[in-house]
């Protein structure tokens, strides 16, 4: 009989994509099958985030509740960036904690599994040429790792500081994978990497000169293969290049993740952003140019330490110009290891809460306005999730997500939808 495992993923894509890769070699090497409920497993893990301050804290209230109604020897496994960063003090905080796993130390969860009081949180570990087991949580897409860890020294992230240094995994490894992908029914892939445009400048050994624009033009020959999508572009690598092989490549799903963070200069230079408003506004309104179709989403970080009230309004300015479809938005959270988190004139609670009340709210109306503008156009959606009520959901190429009255027959097709009525969040309309 086959072990049980329960696993809660946190955070982004990437930890969904490791947590894939655990699962993965667990099944092959050990036996392992998923259990949605947590009492029934012998191994329970979590994938940790360490991007804001709240899932940290989170993490050891959850491994008191994992504890309570867990088997009586089944194990618990932290794994994921807050491993990287707090290593053994886990275990001083939750002697429960049966190993803790890092996120640049993927590859050896079989080992962790089996070694009392395991820990490797080594971030010059390498799996950029790691041949993972096979596992996709979707029939009909797929995430692809194409890089690990961060080049960038972002003054407020921690990132660096848990995944370790930039390292592009070879073509040949992420070819293959999309294309046994495609083989066994995914109509979609999802390239992954902290600044994926900057693919192709460190590998861990030979390999021959490709950027990330000659990437995505290999990526699309592959037959049977219908989207490609990727997050996050960094905004200093928007070349004209890259905005052209986006904006004139068919299989690319015209939806663009552009990290703002801030529309001030100083505050971006504060950021070590590596660019200033005038280069992100050029960049943004040239690919709405080349695009009209695009959709641009973002993310933007208030009240970072010195933003005065002038900052805050050019971040409401890029706003305005850019009118972004997709809004991921925050008051600065500290990190430890960061420079930010010791920076003078750190910005008060009330004040960070006003200006993200006044950013979401603004953003609100701008996102009414442009999901009405949707109503009786037609879109093509890639059907994946079944939902409740007698719905089928998809996003569309720019990544709305678009449901219809329809049955599960109706899944891992690509359909021209007319839309009926649009809402801030979900579109609804009818195949043609």
């Amino acid at each position: 009989m086959s072990k049980k495992l329960f696993i809660q993923t946190l955070g982004c894509a990437m930890n969904v994509r490791d947590s894939e890769h655990m699962i993965a070699e667990l099944s092959k090497n050990d036996e392992y099958s998923l259990t949605t409920e947590a009492e029934d497993a012998d191994l329970i893990l979590i994938n940790t985030c360490s991007v804001r301050e709240k899932p940290v804290h989170k993490l050891f209230s959850e491994i008191g509740s994992f504890d309570k109604i867990k088997k009586k020897d089944a194990k618990i496994g932290v794994c994921g960036c807050t491993a990287s960063h707090l290593g053994d003090e886990i275990f001083k905080r939750a002697p429960v904690v049966d190993f803790v796993l890092g996120a640049r130390n993927v590859s050896k969860i079989s080992k962790a599994v089996k070694e009392s009081k395991f820990i490797s949180v080594d971030l010059d570990n390498d799996d950029s040429e790691f041949s993972f087991a096979d596992y996709r949580n979707s029939l009909y897409k797929t995430y692809i790792n194409i890089s690990i860890g961060c080049d960038k020294s972002c003054t407020y992230c921690i990132v660096p500081h848990t995944r370790g240094k930039e390292l592009s995994i070879p073509f040949n490894i992420i070819y293959n994978e999309a294309k046994k992908a495609v083989s066994n029914g995914a109509k979609e892939i999802f390239l992954l990497g902290q600044n994926v445009n900057n693919y192709g400048k460190y590998f861990s050994s030979a390999h021959k000169k490709m950027n990330f624009s000659n990437l995505l033009e290999e990526l699309s020959q592959i037959d049977g293969l219908e989207r490609i999508r990727f997050t996050s572009p960094h905004p200093l690598h928007m070349d004209d290049e890259f905005l052209r092989v986006f904006s004139t490549n068919d299989k690319i799903c015209k939806s663009m993740h552009m990290p703002l963070q801030s529309g001030s200069s100083a505050v971006l230079k504060a950021m070590k952003r590596g660019y200033d408003k005038k280069w992100y506004l050029d960049r943004a309104l040239k690919l709405r140019e080349l695009c009209p179709d695009v959709s641009i989403s973002t993310d933007i970080i208030v009240a970072f330490p010195g933003e005065s009230e002038e900052d805050f309004k050019d971040t409401m300015d890029v706003l305005e110009k850019v009118r972004f479809e997709q809004l991921f938005s925050f008051k600065y959270s500290k990190r430890p290891l960061t420079k930010a988190a010791t920076m003078p004139n750190q910005i008060d609670e009330k004040t960070a809460s006003s200006r993200l009340s006044t950013l979401q709210a603004r953003h609100n109306e701008i996102l009414d306005e442009i999901v009405k503008t949707k109503e009786n156009t037609t879109m093509k959606v890639l059907f994946d999730e079944l939902r409740s009520d007698g719905f089928v959901a998809g996003r569309s190429d720019n990544n709305f997500l678009v449901q219809i009255k329809a049955s599960e027959e109706m899944l891992g097709l690509l359909k021209d939808v007319r839309i009926d009525k649009a809402r801030r969040m979900v579109l609804y309309g009818e195949v043609l």
